[in-house]
């Protein structure tokens, strides 16, 4: 069932339900709002605009998605992955570095310096990021090859998991002090 067909029968697929045909809407397959920018006075500089199936209920089993990133003057997407998408961005204004690291062994950074128009992959499950290189505001749109990509950012995964991931693992999987690696986990 793909689809609107989805939005036909009232079951739930991908964890999100169907609607019962009688309810669709318009609404169902429509979002405004990427015409606003993000707040981004955050400690990132960044802010992030979904356009999932959370958003847009017609977009269950259609395997797309999109959001809008808007980037302070060197503003970070913080390094992330995500589980059940590739993503393509696009810069539509300003400069952005971005990159993805490959797989292990190799863990080979990939990167390169984006200009408005321009756009690159960032293959699935792949850590990944971006940077506002400019002393300007930046704006990218990306699309998402699943409706429902999920994102993992890889500082509170590691360090902000609940219950604490032990300090002695951690301390010695980055080859640093304990203290550091509370001092770090406190922050989140």
């Amino acid at each position: 069932i793909t689809g609107f067909a989805c939005l036909l029968i009232a079951v739930k697929l991908n964890g999100f339900a169907c609607k019962n045909p009688a309810w669709v809407q318009a609404n169902d397959f429509s979002f405004s709002g990427l015409h606003n920018p993000g707040n981004t006075g955050n400690p990132f500089g960044s802010a992030v605009t979904p356009v999932t199936v959370a958003q847009i209920p017609g977009l269950n089993t259609l395997g797309i998605s999109m959001v809008r990133i808007d980037y302070a003057p060197w503003g970070v997407v913080s390094p992330h992955y995500h589980p059940r998408a590739t993503e393509i961005l696009t810069v539509i204004e300003g400069s952005l570095e971005v990159g993805f690291i490959t797989s292990n062994p190799d863990n080979r950074l990939i990167s390169k310096i984006l200009q408005k128009g321009d756009v690159y992959v960032f293959p699935i499950g792949l850590v990944h990021f971006q940077r506002n290189i400019g002393h300007m505001n930046a704006v990218a749109i990306s699309g998402l090859s699943s409706q429902n990509p999920g994102v993992s950012t890889i500082a509170n995964v590691v360090f902000g998991s609940k219950p604490d991931i032990s300090t002695d693992i951690l301390a010695k999987a980055f080859q640093v002090d304990k203290n550091i690696v509370q001092q770090i986990q406190w922050r989140f």
